[in-house]
């Protein structure tokens, strides 16, 4: 499998690296310009730095696309490969809109010998796949309360800037449908529960931002020396509470902020059952915590010998060897890549689809609607 990736930013080197921990080749790599598809490919050693996105289709070699750049050119790049008979798999959100990202899901639906996936990395945490694993077993019983945040503190100044702030870029909403969202899929994901209906209480924290006269990379640092800024004026959330209702009948609640002091990337759950609870945090993710009413509560540490069997694969250092952010792209790739392999098509698909990614869509237009109505929204 040989493959190329769009996007040189933050995310695109994190598939480079991780693809090559798989020994996946990366034939080439394409950036918004000429000059940074040349840096890119020197930095990550790789061999063709693309001029444009026609050149990385047309090439024979490439057999999947990784999509990494800014969400507006998700849903164009996404159908353009799925078009020219490539693989593809690409950040989140899927597309700017549901119109947009339904359109993917039929245009996979007809590709039947091509996989399209959505990097809900999250998913891939050794510790999330143990507690799915026991929620489907069964043996919690029936989950009565799903809650939990996902907070950060990248944007808490003024100052603090990335094209993600602005809605022409990311979409009208912005901490919720850059983080919360993978929130949103993990809890969803590992219950087997859909979310029914949303109430949304969401707030803009910086209605104008500073921006500098050069671009910034995300998670860049503080601007405050970087010499002459411009106003901005921001349409999207900072952060925001959302109420959910479960398919069957669970409450819920998330908390997002992308302006909480001292969180740099910290998702947390909780999730109630009638025989016990489990929760879990990104900061601390090779500990499962496991509540009990009558017994002493527990603390799992990540070790594939006392994982569930169908969980311990996706650890893949031994018990005391942590495993974090970085392995969570590996072992994402790594389903997306064996089920190409294995050439199942027909097959559910063990990592996060295009209807995955549509659905995540349909969840942020929900909670745009009910944050401008004051009201509860319900999913189609």
């Amino acid at each position: 499998m040989k493959v190329a990736i769009t996007g040189t930013g933050f995310m695109g080197t994190v598939h480079a690296e991780a693809l090559k921990r798989l020994h996946i080749e990366v034939v080439g790599i394409h950036g918004s310009s000429a000059e940074k598809s040349n840096t890119a490919a020197n930095q990550l050693g790789i061999a063709k730095a693309y001029s444009d996105y026609e050149a990385l289709l047309q090439d024979p070699e490439v057999q999947a696309v990784h999509i990494t750049t800014p969400n507006r050119h998700h849903f164009p790049m996404a159908m353009a490969a799925l078009q020219e008979g490539k693989h593809v798999l690409c950040e989140k959100p899927l597309a700017m809109t549901s119109r947009e990202s339904s359109l993917l899901v039929e245009a996979a639906a007809a590709k039947q010998a091509l996989a399209a996936g959505v990097n809900y990395n999250v998913r891939f945490y050794p510790l999330c796949l143990e507690a799915r694993e026991r929620f489907r077993a069964g043996s919690l019983g029936p989950i009565h309360s799903i809650t939990g945040s996902y907070v950060q503190d990248w944007l808490l100044h003024e100052t603090d800037y990335n094209w993600r702030v602005l809605a022409d870029e990311g979409g009208q909403l912005r901490a919720i449908a850059d983080i919360g969202t993978h929130w949103l899929d993990l809890v969803q994901s590992m219950t087997n529960l859909k979310v029914t209906e949303i109430f949304a209480d969401l707030k803009t924290v910086h209605p104008i931002r500073r921006r500098p006269a050069g671009e910034v990379q995300t998670f860049s640092g503080p601007l405050e020396d970087q010499g002459e800024t411009l106003p901005v004026d921001i349409e999207t959330e900072d952060l925001g509470n959302v109420l959910l209702r479960f398919e069957n009948g669970a409450k819920g609640n998330l908390f997002v902020s992308q302006a909480t002091a001292g969180r740099k990337n910290c998702l947390r759950y909780e999730i109630a059952a009638r025989k016990g609870s489990i929760g879990w945090d990104s900061e601390n993710p090779n500990q499962l915590w496991l509540g009990h009413r009558d017994l002493p509560n527990q603390t799992l540490i990540k070790d594939p010998a006392l994982m569930c069997p169908s969980a311990a694969p996706s650890a893949a250092y031994p018990g005391g060897h942590a495993e974090g952010f970085p392995d969570t792209f590996k072992m994402c790739f790594r389903a997306f890549y064996d089920y190409i392999a294995a050439g199942r098509f027909s097959d559910p698909p063990p990592f996060p689809t295009f209807a995955d990614g549509h659905r995540e869509i349909q969840l942020c237009d929900a909670i745009l609607q009910s944050n401008r109505e004051e009201r509860w929204v319900s999913l189609p």
